[in-house]
């Protein structure tokens, strides 16, 4: 017997959530035949049998989060296969996440609890990890568990993060541990675009001509060296809600292309992102980010930039409003824009002349 752990899925990934097994105990399998498939912080990836054999054992069920190292499967025959294999390569260079720990106390300070209050907390279905106690020296009393159990109808039960969502919470807690944000905001006149502009497509060409003004911002840091690394080619990152989650594919060289070519490839990567079919390689890489919530709602946003890039732009929801045009007022289309910046890395001048150099762009009929 052997057994066969979950791989490595490539640098700064520790765990996997089981989405979804393609065999079942007794199965007799061959080599490259997929055992199953796991969701990490970036794709849905399929894990293949390391050799043939049959199955004696399957470790964990569709939901279960598995660590990188983690028995998967144990094989009743056949010789020892390497499995430290590198399924795809999804992401060098970004940062893994370790799981925040939901509790009012960190270790080491939890109160006493006696053993009459601990059975009222099982009684009530109370998690006495989220109990404020109020009793001598940490103390969680019976009060203190009443009044917990007395708040619990107003929720609804547990739920364990899951999939898409626990990835953005690990990323979102190394990018609050790690970045020194900065915003910028301004709106761009315009209601002398063609009717039937293209937004999205307006505003990643005019990324890249910000970035070709300003290249301080299409650029990553690496924190702990303390170094940054300036990129030629523009990269971008393009935030997908899918309903359960952001996915953000990156459309590449974005500088180089032509319109209908961009949005020839943003369909198709908007289109996979849904479907969860996006590849990994298609995840990684991105040297700046673009937020389009205004599809969805909201004029103004403070964004998060996630390392090791240092600036993510916004566009908000497009409206009328008054403003100065040829010296007097007037009602015009306006394009809210938001810019978040790594103020370790980014200076405030720099992120000014990005903007600047974003609107005027924007601000051109075509």
């Amino acid at each position: 017997m052997r057994q066969f752990v979950l791989p490595d899925l490539g640098e700064g990934l520790e765990e996997a959530e089981i989405v979804n097994w393609y065999v079942n105990e007794g199965d007799h399998v061959v080599t490259d035949q997929p055992l199953v498939s796991v969701e990490t912080d970036k794709a849905v990836v399929e894990v293949p049998s390391p050799s043939s054999g049959r199955i004696l054992h399957l470790f964990g069920a569709k939901g279960d989060v598995v660590k990188v190292g983690a028995p998967l499967v144990e094989f009743a025959e056949g010789p020892e296969q390497d499995t430290g294999t590198i399924v795809g390569e999804l992401g060098p260079s970004e940062p893994a996440a370790a799981a925040a720990t939901l509790s009012r106390r960190t270790a080491g300070e939890k109160g006493q609890v006696f053993p009459a209050v601990r059975a009222l907390a099982r009684k009530l279905e109370v998690d006495l990890d989220l109990v404020e106690a109020t009793g001598p020296d940490g103390t969680i009393t019976r009060a203190d568990v009443e009044r917990a159990a007395r708040s619990l109808p107003q929720s609804g039960p547990a739920e364990l993060l899951r999939g898409l969502r626990r990835a953005m919470a690990q990323r979102m807690t190394v990018a609050h541990a790690e970045i020194v944000p900065a915003s910028v905001t301004d709106e761009a006149d315009i209601d002398d675009w063609p009717t039937g502009e293209d937004v999205t497509i307006r505003l990643v060409r005019a990324i890249a001509v910000a970035c070709k003004a300003e290249p301080a911002l299409n650029c990553w840091y690496n924190s702990s060296a303390g170094e940054r690394r300036l990129f030629d080619r523009i990269d971008l990152g393009i935030a997908v809600d899918t309903g359960g989650g952001l996915i953000v594919p990156v459309l590449r060289n974005v500088a180089e292309r032509d319109v209908s070519d961009l949005r020839t490839g943003l369909d198709r990567m908007r289109a996979d992102a849904v479907a969860r079919a996006i590849p990994p390689g298609e995840l990684r890489g991105a040297t700046i980010t673009l937020s389009n919530f205004g599809m969805i709602g909201g004029r103004f946003a403070s964004l998060i930039v996630v390392p090791p890039q240092v600036a993510i732009i916004g566009a908000g929801r497009i409206t009328q409003g008054v403003v100065a045009y040829r010296g007097q007022p007037a009602v015009r289309r306006v394009l809210p824009l938001s810019l978040t910046f790594d103020h370790r890395v980014v200076t405030g001048g720099e992120a000014a002349r990005f903007l600047v150099a974003l609107k005027a762009d924007l601000e051109q009929i075509s």
